[in-house]
């Protein structure tokens, strides 16, 4: 019987000083000042296809053109491989990417193709070490 009391009184004890850090981690974040953030800006955003367009083919035919998006950096890869003019293979998982002749660039499968070092680099990725 004396052991079970001994128990409980160590749970308790265990169990308030959890209480109590608790307690005092809570107000000190409490104390903490709210983060200040950047205002957003305040125009309104348009979904794609709500803007007003030109009325005439020969205007829109202009914009058109200014307003083409620019070539992709990266592609998928099609049937496990990198499509022609995109020989740099990147595995995403390991943030590397391989260029052809290199060691293990015939076994990479691709989860992105570049067109060039530069585009992959510009990604986030880093050249394969051999």
């Amino acid at each position: 019987m004396v052991r079970w009391l001994r128990r409980f009184i160590w749970l308790g004890l265990i169990g308030g000083a959890g209480a109590a850090a608790y307690t005092v981690w809570h107000r000190r974040q409490a104390e903490r000042p709210a983060p200040e953030w950047s205002p957003v800006d305040p125009a309104p955003l348009r979904l794609v296809g709500d803007e007003p367009g030109p009325t005439t083919s020969t205007a829109a035919a202009g914009e058109a053109a200014a307003d083409a998006p620019p070539a992709p950096t990266w592609v998928p890869p099609v049937d496990g491989a990198c499509p022609p003019g995109y020989p740099v293979k990147v595995n995403a998982n390991s943030g590397i990417y391989h260029v052809p002749g290199g060691r293990f660039y015939d076994r990479t499968a691709p989860e992105r193709c570049y067109a060039s070092t530069a585009g992959a680099e510009a990604d986030g990725y880093r050249a394969a070490k051999s």
